[in-house]
């Protein structure tokens, strides 16, 4: 488990399964813990159990099996409230709480809002705490997730959004798919040397066995491929070399179909 002090609360990274993330966020003024896509419930009890703490919330991203399975486990254990989106609640495994980004959680400590993100899932959401981003499988360390229900159109929107947020803002997604990711972005944006930092700093913190998560809003439009179409000069280039419309929109679109097929 790693911790990160953040403003009025700490985040503990807790790794999952093969290769998710599972973000426990611990209140600084009250006895709020809130465990974010819990992919499954083991990893969570031994951490409550470690902090001496028991959960009071989940915050579910999206639907998916893998960010939704300790769910109803956590529940029955610990009481917790599931909180979901609104527009997917259907599909979120014992959801209480339902937010949009009219309406998000309110909880006494904490300055939560909500992002609608769909691309990944038609329901994605993600969650801003003050400094920090929990956007499940939205945006990757230089990635984004692939386009399982949404169009292309609809995930650049979403990342967009996520752009327009304070470049200091941490990135906590939901899985550390980071190298593999890097080494698709250096076929593509082979000169940028803002990238070749990324991977050699982040293939050392592999060998050390640490995370390469959190990333930052500035690093990821310094280095993500998909985040990359923001840059006017490089969809200048991108578009020349494929023969394809500059637009960004257009350059986007043919790097996460050309990733699906990498």
């Amino acid at each position: 488990m790693w911790s990160y002090q953040h403003p009025g609360f700490t985040v503990h990274q807790l790794p999952a399964l093969r290769d998710n993330y599972i973000y426990l966020i611990e209140a600084d003024s009250n006895n709020t813990l809130i465990a974010v896509d819990p992919a499954e419930a083991v990893s969570v009890h031994q951490a409550c159990r470690h902090m001496g703490k028991p959960l009071t919330h989940i915050f579910n991203t999206h639907h998916h099996w893998d960010h939704t399975d300790g769910n109803l486990s956590l529940k029955k254990d610990f009481g917790c409230l599931i909180v979901g989106a609104e527009g997917d609640a259907a599909r979120i495994p014992g959801i209480d709480i339902t937010v949009t980004e009219a309406s998000p959680p309110a909880l006494a400590g904490l300055d939560i809002s909500v992002l609608d993100v769909p691309g990944h899932t038609n329901g994605h959401i993600a969650y801003i705490i003050n400094d920090a981003l929990f956007c499940g499988d939205t945006l990757f360390g230089a990635g984004c997730g692939r386009l399982f229900e949404g169009t292309a159109a609809q995930m650049w929107n979403s990342l967009n959004k996520i752009a327009e947020l304070d470049g200091n803002t941490k990135i906590y997604c939901a899985h550390e798919y980071t190298l593999a990711n890097l080494a698709y972005a250096s076929a593509i944006d082979a000169n940028n040397p803002a990238l070749t930092a990324r991977i050699v700093a982040d293939k050392n913190r592999r060998k050390q066995d640490q995370p390469t998560i959190p990333s930052s809003i500035d690093m990821e439009k310094a280095t993500n491929p998909f985040l990359r179409p923001l840059d006017s000069y490089f969809c200048r280039n991108y578009a020349a070399a494929h023969n394809i419309s500059s637009e960004p929109l257009s350059i986007f679109s043919d790097i996460r179909s050309r990733k699906d097929r990498w």
